[in-house]
């Protein structure tokens, strides 16, 4: 497939945050604000393009990292701080918030509305997801008083039918939008005005408002894409060059994986006995089931009486 709008350079970008993210991953807290630090001003240096390139490749977790790894872990942060970063481009106040639970990951406010935002990413490997993956009942519970809330989701990781979670947006007045859509905004900004850019994504979030719900995703994706569309003329050409950008991002990001796999599984192919043995043992969490079961001792509960 030829690429066409995401540049080389947003591909190289990319691959240079996939590693760095893995480098600074030892350290929770410390590697998060080196990236929203960095990231700032790569931003900051390179304009809107560097924002482009974050927002049309951060929705696929890479397949280097191992499951439920700090790498893991530090990529969702890195994904915060894109929308974040995303935000901002569109003039609004915008917060990465550290609490661990109970709490979304950014908050935005404004002189007219406030809202809060949850990243999501997924692997391209993964075959099963379902409606508490998107977490849109979640978010709707950490509003804390605010009016409105936004689920960003890769837009190819989407239900594209039925789903609970148009359901449950349409009822709990919780935007379920994409990196594509604030690619979108992030560009309007530019084009237009950060008082406009917002003024839309009012529209957007008071149109999931009055949505009467429906597990459709036909009905939810046509008022919310139409109203966008509707919004200002010179929209349609972004809308358009973003929506080539979201299938360019599938084979960029469908290459990045079979890549991985492949120099994971030739890495495997050449294991000694001795070493596949080791491999599978680690893969099992052998040593930290032991240590658990070994850290189990009389709780005293039985004496107390």
């Amino acid at each position: 497939m030829n690429i066409e709008v995401i540049t080389q350079k947003q591909i190289q970008a990319r691959g240079y945050w996939v590693d760095r993210i893995a480098r600074l991953s030892s350290n929770f807290r410390v590697g998060a604000e080196k990236i929203e630090d960095e990231i700032d001003n790569e931003i900051k240096g390179s304009g809107v393009d560097a924002l482009l390139g974050h927002l049309r490749l951060c929705g696929a977790i890479p397949e280097s990292y191992r499951h439920d790894t700090s790498e893991e872990k530090l990529y969702s942060k890195y994904t915060d701080v894109v929308i974040h970063e995303a935000c901002k481009a569109m003039g609004f106040n915008s917060s990465i918030l550290t609490e661990r639970a109970d709490v979304a990951d950014v908050e935005c406010v404004n002189e007219n509305y406030s809202f809060v935002a949850d990243a999501k990413a997924f692997r391209l490997s993964r075959t099963a997801k379902n409606q508490k993956d998107f977490k849109v009942q979640a978010v709707d519970g950490w509003k804390h008083g605010k009016p409105y809330a936004m689920v960003v989701c890769p837009v190819y990781q989407l239900p594209a039918r039925r789903s609970q979670i148009y359901q449950q947006a349409g009822a709990r007045s919780v935007f379920i939008g994409t990196y594509t859509h604030l690619a979108v905004f992030a560009r309007y900004a530019m084009l237009d005005s950060v008082d406009n850019a917002m003024e839309l994504m009012h529209e957007v979030f008071r149109t999931v408002e009055s949505m009467n719900p429906s597990k459709d995703a036909n009905a939810y994706w046509q008022a919310v894409n139409r109203k966008i569309l509707d919004f200002d003329d010179s929209i349609s050409v972004i809308w358009q060059e973003e929506k080539k950008a979201s299938v360019e991002s599938i084979h960029i990001s469908r290459s990045e994986a079979l890549r991985c796999l492949a120099a994971e599984r030739e890495r495997i192919m050449r294991f000694t006995k001795d070493q596949a043995i080791r491999e599978v043992l680690r893969a099992n969490k052998f040593d930290k089931k032991i240590r658990a079961i070994c850290s189990i001792v009389d709780n005293g509960l039985l004496g107390l009486g």
